[in-house]
């Protein structure tokens, strides 16, 4: 039995709200840097471990948030996370130096790490039995995300015109606690019986393991790759990423539930859909944290006119989010992930032509093809890992694709931001290296899910 139009309103938006505050944080910042670099005088690695310390925490707190959902119920995740993301941006709003930003960035982390796995499985929960609303009410919960993606340096600049770079924080505080006072109205998960402990070993060398690989690319220009705390760090990452996945594949027979099931990637099709989200974050937040600095230090732009200018990008994402559902309805995932990669991969060949001098009349047509690509892909993408298990892992499941795509999101920043530092040429020079790459991996992450066996389940809403 289908819910009611209100009622499938009420669990669409109040789930979704979850992605818009994640989500929201992860770009407002970008066209603040500037202004964060100048009051608390901070340089370009600062600047990046305050984009990346948020991401890290996302990425590796949510692969035992969506666990802790499935065993205790996603609903309890899902508020408590917004409760600690509400405490997380008071304290970024307060904070007193580059520091203690990045500490209150990691909290936030932690918050948004509850709240999305979260706010996927209660609603793969609730239209469990009705893949057709299922698909749809995906479809709303990432257009939701996609359009807070893009109206972040909107907002941000807006902000920043008019009341500073911490009202950016603290505009987070109304929207969690209407999230809080909605969420405990949504219906509770099945809260499954788990014999097997908890994975904290697991936990902790997947954190490890990201922050020193991250530490060590942010680092390697300043300090260069002969400095120890650079091939330390990622000697570190190699070694804790080893032992990671030793403790993984050892967790069965240490009655412990695995942070990361490995049996998860005996399936084609989740392992496509995985390093498809992966590559797409990479190169989209990496390119992102390039582009402000390139429209506000090379081009001049003010943080509001940097704001404006990302405006492409929520009509491109509305538009092509809504298209990537019909398009799943009639044709199955694969179609509008494919041609979402296409579409992705030339915008960023088109940024191959930006330079010093450059119009925003030239640049518009990448900044609408990048976010169109995203938008027929990721839902897709998502509805895909979803179909992919059981329901009753869809927490995992979700948590490891999101954790996956938070991770290759900040280390794109770290990546790419490494190329754009220095002087305005650079900048430049950055962007198109960034661009050149982010255009070889989206070929091939396209190639991977042609590859890749198709799922008949992971289907989108019947037009």
């Amino acid at each position: 039995m289908h819910l009611r139009p209100p009622r499938f309103a009420f669990v669409v938006a109040t789930s979704s709200l979850a992605f818009v505050v994640g989500q929201l944080d992860v770009t407002i910042v970008n066209v603040a840097l500037p202004r964060i670099a100048t009051e608390l005088s901070s340089g370009i690695a600062t600047l990046q471990w305050i984009v990346d310390a948020y991401t890290l925490a996302f990425a590796t707190f949510m692969l035992v948030a969506g666990s802790l959902g499935d065993r205790f119920g996603s609903r309890r995740g899902f508020v408590v996370g917004f409760g600690i993301f509400g405490v997380a941006s008071l304290a970024c709003g307060l904070a007193p130096s580059g520091a203690a930003l990045i500490a209150a960035r990691a909290l936030q982390g932690l918050g948004a790490a509850a709240m999305l796995p979260n706010s996927l499985a209660l609603l793969n929960h609730v239209f469990s039995e009705q893949p057709d609303t299922r698909g749809r009410a995906i479809g709303w919960w990432t257009a939701a995300g996609a359009v807070s993606i893009a109206m972040g340096p909107l907002i941000g600049g807006l902000l920043l015109n008019t009341t500073g770079w911490r009202s950016i924080f603290f505009v987070n505080l109304p929207l969690c606690a209407i999230g809080m006072v909605f969420g405990v109205r949504l219906p509770e998960t099945v809260r499954h019986v788990h014999k097997h402990k908890l994975d904290v070993a697991g936990q902790v060398l997947a954190i490890l393991a990201l922050t020193a690989l991250t530490a060590a690319v942010i680092e390697a220009r300043p300090l260069g790759f002969a400095h120890p705390f650079v091939w330390g760090g990622f000697v570190l990452a190699l070694l804790t990423g080893a032992a990671f996945v030793w403790i993984q594949s050892r967790a069965p027979s240490r009655a412990t539930e695995p942070t990361v099931p490995l049996d998860l990637f005996r399936n084609k099709t989740f392992n496509a859909a995985v390093i498809f989200g992966t590559v797409v974050n990479f190169t989209y937040y990496g390119t992102l944290f390039v582009l402000t600095l390139y429209l506000q230090r090379v081009l001049g732009y003010t943080p509001l006119h940097a704001g404006l200018a990302f405006l492409p990008l929520t009509a491109g994402l509305i538009l092509s989010n809504v298209a990537s559902g019909r398009v799943m309805a009639a044709c199955g995932p694969r179609l509008p992930m494919l041609l979402g990669v296409s579409i992705d991969a030339l915008g960023f060949l088109l940024l191959l032509r930006a330079g010093a001098e450059s119009s925003y009349a030239s640049l518009f047509l990448a900044f609408l093809l990048i976010p169109i690509g995203m938008g027929l892909a990721v839902p897709a993408m998502t509805t895909t890992v979803l179909a992919a298990v059981d329901k009753r892992r869809s927490g995992t499941a979700s948590a490891v694709l999101n954790a996956a795509r938070q991770a290759a999101g900040a280390m794109g920043v770290a990546v790419f931001g490494a190329f754009a530092d220095g002087a305005n040429p650079h900048v430049v020079s950055g962007l198109h290296a960034s661009s050149l790459i982010s255009v070889v991996l989206l070929v091939a992450a396209g190639l991977i899910v042609f590859s890749a066996p198709k799922n008949p389940k992971a289907r989108g809403p019947r037009a």
